[in-house]
């Protein structure tokens, strides 16, 4: 893009990442949700926070070191500069978490679920903990002295450490006590109900009988965050080396890299604190203070301790995703697909129809091949057991295993030689370019002819997050699909990202420019007085070149309609320029992942899914793909999706003019519509329906016919 970009309908990615976590933190507020709903929506918030600490923020430090930083074509922002912005803007966060946090816990309490303060301890707890102390703790302590003898040791990234103010004498000096990861974070207290206090919380209290020799005039509790933004294709290796060996050295360094964040619990010394930040390199405004636990990943694990009565009282009502897949008798999977195309909506239906698909692929003798691209997986997988019986049973197969997807890295290591181990392919992409695309092909010959099977899908394959993320996984035979999909992994293989497809948009070549002709169709009918429209779901939106094409045709009065779940550095309801614009963002019980996007109106309408948001990362740096909705009858089915999503008036907030959320208004008399929650309700009364219908397969026909005379009455 040549020229000044114009930064009156954009906001910076950063910033407005920051109020999208803080819509989870609002989550996390709202009365209408269970109360231990809430408090994992505080960890949400948390971890969320910290990957950003990590990811984002590491690598804006990074940018900022360089000679000629680069600057955001958003918001006009140095690196940082954007630095500043973002701190400034945490601190408020911090402070609104820590209400939110004490709020919660006194509810809670209610239910006799109490995380309890040291200083509300009995003393029958403290009775229990000073033989836990002896017995369990102190023979795992490490605590240090710092001085020239005991020089300054590294803090791990996100690991928790208690630092003292020492006093000997005349002499001060200051110590360390790691928290040692081996130990149970949570300690529970006996007595009635559920009672607990942190490892750490209990611990600042007896640092003094560690340092039996000093006074320990000052102690905090406190937690660095480091730099993590590594890429593997900065670390020079040996191009003959294993490239999975490669990526565990890759993955030690980063919990050595340089900090980012120093957060505090509580309150701190100035000369403590003055200590620490010179030891670090951190100026002040890197510090954050936290009333909050600094790690709140126990919260899962309360639930393992909580009676189930009072569970349930505390909890979202229990779905599991439904099997809404019509199967007819004496039927495979693979046969039905070989005659219509089949669409699974994630988490409302289930993922066993595609593995069930997978199973059958690898007992087919009319199977030849699987070829498959994994990014995520979860840590037990029948997916992987069906790739590698149908390795075992003389299939070829082939899986393009990206060992990049940040945070799984060593779980991706660890499939990858489970499945070279089987016999299957394993491929591990581009030196430059992630694979993101969620693609799987399975070819048969039978009776002479090749048959291809393709699912594409907008989320991973993964079994854990099928049942928490939306997503759409769609399964076609259509034969100009798979003749793509087969080019698209011949590509893969010989490394050739300039491929040329018929259907499929695929990114880094042709998706981008793909998007932007759809786009400019619009434009091009609403200046000509067509009928004209645009709907796009997706995750973040910040790529320059799709936001200007968009304010383009918003220009042209194409009425623009998006649903992003998080980032989105285009601000609607700009005059003259996003004025034609809505932007609204869900966040619910499910996390909202899928990506549709959808150009015209009516029969004429072009509707893709795909794996890429609107990022210049996802259209220009990664393989994604996006593939056409082709069946009417499905095409259908997701626009009516979409519509009950752009209804939501509980879960989804608006994007005003001033870049900030609020939500919808409602008028008093106006049904409350929950999208998820509609979606939940039509997945099991399908379900059910299947259910009743399979049961009357098995009845007598003069029962039915007696059961149908009496449903429907003359």
């Amino acid at each position: 893009m040549s020229g000044k970009a114009n930064l009156h309908y954009t906001q910076n990615r950063e910033l407005s990442w920051l109020k999208f976590n803080q819509r989870v933190l609002e989550e996390a507020q709202d009365e209408t949700v269970p109360l231990y709903e809430r408090l994992k929506f505080v960890s949400i918030f948390t971890s969320n926070l910290d990957e950003f600490f990590m990811i984002r923020v590491g690598s804006l430090y990074d940018l900022s070191l360089l000679k000629n930083p680069p600057i955001d074509n958003k918001s006009g922002l140095t690196p940082a500069a954007q630095l500043d912005a973002i701190f400034a803007a945490v601190i408020p966060l911090y402070k609104q978490r820590d209400s939110t946090y004490r709020h919660i816990q006194q509810q809670l309490a209610d239910y006799t679920l109490c995380h309890v303060a040291y200083r509300d301890l009995t003393r029958a707890d403290l009775k229990y903990l000073d033989a836990y102390f002896q017995s369990y703790i102190l023979p795992v302590l490490s605590p240090q002295v710092v001085d020239l003898h005991h020089p300054f040791p590294h803090l791990a990234n996100k690991a928790l450490y208690i630092a003292v103010t020492l006093q000997r004498a005349q002499m001060h000096t200051f110590g360390l006590v790691p928290i040692p990861s081996s130990l149970p974070r949570v300690l529970f207290l006996p007595g009635g109900g559920v009672r607990y206090i942190l490892l750490e919380d209990f611990l600042v209290e007896y640092v003094d009988l560690l340092f039996d020799m000093y006074n320990v005039t000052d102690r905090t509790i406190l937690s660095v965050t480091r730099n993590a933004d590594i890429n593997p294709n900065d670390a020079s290796y040996d191009f003959d080396e294993d490239y999975r060996h490669h990526m565990k050295k890759i993955l030690k360094k980063r919990s050595r890299l340089a900090p980012v964040r120093l957060e505090i619990q509580g309150s701190i010394s100035e000369p403590l604190l003055a200590f620490l930040t010179a030891r670090l390199s951190l100026p002040r405004q890197q510090v954050f203070y936290s009333k909050t636990p600094l790690d709140l990943s126990f919260v899962g694990s309360l639930a393992e301790h909580c009676p189930l009565a009072v569970l349930r009282q505390l909890s979202y009502p229990p779905f599991a995703p439904q099997q809404t897949f019509p199967l007819p008798p004496k039927q495979g999977v693979l046969q039905m697909v070989a005659h219509r195309d089949v669409l699974l909506a994630f988490p409302y239906q289930s993922m066993q129809p595609f593995l069930q698909l997978l199973r059958e692929a690898s007992q087919d003798p009319a199977v030849l091949s699987i070829r498959i691209t994994i990014y995520r997986l979860s840590n037990k997988a029948k997916l992987v057991e069906y790739l590698c019986a149908a390795a075992e049973n003389g299939k070829d197969v082939t899986v393009l295993m990206e060992l990049r997807a940040r945070f799984d890295e060593q779980n991706n290591i660890n499939w990858a030689g489970v499945l070279e181990d089987s016999g299957c392919t394993v491929l591990y992409g581009f030196e430059e370019y992630k694979v993101h695309s969620k693609i799987c092909l399975i070819t048969r010959r039978e009776k002479g002819h090749i048959q291809y099977i393709t699912q594409i899908g907008t989320g991973n394959y993964n079994e854990k997050t099928a049942a928490l993320y939306t997503d759409l996984s769609l399964i076609t035979a259509h034969p100009a699909i798979g003749q793509d999909a087969a080019a698209f992994f011949k590509n893969m293989s010989i490394s050739n990202l300039d491929g040329v497809y018929q259907q499929l948009l695929v990114a880094p070549s042709s998706l981008k420019s793909g998007l932007l002709r759809c786009i400019d169709a619009q434009t091009e009918r609403a200046k000509n007085g067509l009928p004209s429209a645009i709907r796009i779901k997706i995750n973040s939106l910040t790529d320059r070149q799709l936001i200007d094409a968009l304010v383009r045709a918003s220009q042209s009065g194409v009425q623009v309609d998006l649903i992003v779940r998080g980032i989105c550095c285009l601000v609607p309801g700009i005059p003259g320029e996003t004025e034609h614009v809505t932007v609204r963002s869900i966040v619910g019980r499910f996390l909202e992942h899928s990506r549709i996007y959808c150009f015209g109106v009516g029969d004429d309408m072009q509707m893709y899914i795909s794996s890429a948001d609107f990022m210049t990362r996802n259209t220009e740096r990664r393989v994604e793909i996006a593939c056409p909705i082709l069946d009417p009858s499905l095409k259908m089915r997701i626009w009516r999706m979409l519509n009950i999503i752009m209804q939501d008036n509980v879960k989804a907030r608006l994007l005003d003019r001033d870049a900030g959320y609020h939500p919808i208004p409602v008028d008093q008399s106006a049904p409350r519509i929950d999208s998820q929650a509609v979606f939940m309700q039509m997945a099991t009364t399908r379900a059910a329906e299947l259910a009743a219908a399979r049961d009357s397969e098995h009845t007598p026909v003069r029962e039915r016919l007696q059961q149908w005379l009496h449903r429907h009455p003359r």
